[in-house]
């Protein structure tokens, strides 16, 4: 029973103290929550003719119910992320999974069109309160590299199955039930995570130094100016790269809020420069752990590529081979389950470098995606081309984003993990929502001049520029990882907020030193 008494904040090995059973239960938990977020989305790709048709939506606005929520999810990490390390990361995480639970339910029982998409977009906020929490907690709960890594690596890898499981799950409802499971789905999921974590989440766990401060103090460290500035920017942003999809590129409102969102991501960055380090939502600094900045735009690649292979094949696959739900879903599983497998090979970064295991992968990605721009086009090519791309580069993917997301947090001080996840799993977001865009514009351009869209020239042409990002992506990690770093103790604080006394005035690092909080 001692491992259910709260855990002392001055013990270190408070941690360590909780049963194996009770670590493995709230992973578990955590990894839930990315399983409902991803899931949230992807359920919903073999809803959407039905959807069309029993609310009457026209395809513009069937958009947005996938959209609304990745745009409001993507624009509050940020928040989420500071709050979590401002306050304490159980209570965000319980309100953010018992929050997606209720609007879930809600959107369950809706039928007609406005409400659903104003259910969507609450529902993006509540799941974005529940990612950053949920690493921050993972972290502290792991705070061991090698526990911490495996950790880790499952949880990207539950979001990897939920990206392949929800369009499978989705279509299960959808063909032999009701649309109305895949909104339900995730509340069943979701409130017995928020009434589970209520009792075995240590109430101590997740508090740190800034969340014990007065509620005055802790409201100043919020930047809340900031925050909402580039959460403004990034709803703007995406708001324009998705409506110009279906708008037009040469819409002007989608060109204004798409210049307007770029100037405040940069007055963003100068009003960061002008506070103190420990009142910033993203501090300078953060951009300077050792290799935060690569990692970050590795985590641009991740969601871009599954969601451009579904996207892609799922489409064709119905409506040019007229291939059912079921079957699309079905040919799409190599995804799921070699990303799934591949989660597991968390433990070889604390053995081989991530550098290494992150340039496996895009060459593996590579490949996949070489193979998918050459073939793919008639269903006789599934098992020569398709097939081997999907396992390919399903496995060369989720080991791009499982070690890029064990490097990054071994780089980060604990202190900074729900900002720094709120950053990763922005730019997840972000590079799904630009890459995306990007193919949309480059199939449509192709097929008005290679036989429309029941040829494979235009999708083919959008591989291509895939596997040029995924190039890039190699050549960068190639050239600016520092492997130096590699196998290193966690930082707990960043080096500005500590320093460092001797008995005997020698210098920094001795075995006797004491570490002392500055005083503000």
């Amino acid at each position: 029973m001692s491992s259910l008494l709260p855990l002392s904040l001055d013990d270190d090995e408070g941690p360590k103290r909780l049963s194996v059973a009770r670590k493995l239960v709230l992973l578990l938990m955590f990894c839930l929550s990315q399983f409902m977020d991803t899931f949230s989305t992807t359920s919903l790709l073999s809803a959407i003719p039905t959807l069309e048709t029993s609310m009457g939506m026209n395809e513009a606005q069937s958009t947005w119910v996938i959209s609304a929520f990745r745009l409001t999810f993507s624009s509050f990490l940020l928040i989420s992320g500071r709050l979590s390390d401002v306050y304490n990361p159980k209570t965000v995480f319980i309100a953010g999974a018992f929050s997606l639970g209720v609007l879930s339910l809600c959107a369950g029982f809706v039928h007609r069109t406005i409400p659903i998409l104003v259910l969507r977009a609450m529902t993006g906020i509540a799941a974005a309160m529940t990612i950053p929490s949920a690493l921050k907690l993972l972290v502290k709960v792991f705070p061991d590299p090698l526990e911490q890594a495996r950790a880790v690596g499952f949880f990207a890898g539950c979001g990897a199955v939920a990206n392949m499981g929800g369009v499978l799950v989705g279509a299960f409802f959808v063909q032999w039930a009701s649309y109305h499971w895949v909104f339900w789905f995730v509340s069943c999921v979701a409130f017995p995570v928020a009434l589970i974590c209520m009792f075995i989440v240590p109430s101590q766990i997740g508090e740190t130094a800034d969340s014990l401060e007065p509620n005055k103090a802790k409201w100043k460290t919020l930047d809340l100016v900031g925050i909402v500035i580039l959460t403004v920017a990034f709803i703007l942003f995406i708001f324009s790269v998705t409506s110009g999809s279906t708008a037009g590129w040469k819409s002007s409102m989608v060109l204004v809020l798409l210049v307007i969102s770029i100037f405040m991501v940069v007055g963003f960055f100068y009003w960061e420069t002008l506070l103190p380090a420990n009142e910033a939502a993203i501090p300078p600094q953060t951009w300077f752990y050792s290799n935060f900045s690569v990692l970050f735009a590795v985590a641009l690649l991740p969601s871009f590529w599954w969601n451009a292979v579904m996207f892609t094949f799922s489409i064709m696959w119905q409506n040019v081979f007229n291939w059912s739900v079921i079957s699309s879903a079905v040919h799409m599983t190599p995804i799921g389950i070699v990303a799934f497998a591949t989660s597991f090979t968390g433990p070889l970064s604390r053995i081989i470098s991530p550098k290494w295991i992150i340039l496996t992968g895009l060459f593996l990605c590579m490949t996949a995606t070489l193979l998918l721009a050459l073939g793919g086009g008639e269903p006789e090519n599934y098992w020569t081309y398709v097939f081997p791309a999907f396992s390919l580069g399903s496995a060369g993917i989720m080991m791009t984003f499982t070690h890029s997301n064990i490097a990054i947090f071994q780089a980060a001080p604990s202190s900074k993990a729900g900002t720094v996840g709120a950053i990763y799993n922005g730019a997840l977001q972000f590079g799904s929502g630009i890459g995306l865009a990007a193919m949309s514009a480059i199939e449509t351009s192709v097929e008005a001049t290679h036989g429309g869209s029941q040829n494979y020239a235009g999708r083919a042409a959008t591989f291509w520029f895939v596997l040029g990002v995924v190039a890039l992506q190699f050549i960068s990690i190639s050239i600016f990882y520092d492997r130096t770093t590699d196998h290193k103790p966690q930082p707990t604080h960043d080096s500005h907020l500590t320093h460092h006394v001797t008995h005997n005035d020698e210098k920094l690092g001795e075995a006797n030193a004491t570490t002392i909080p500055e005083v503000n």
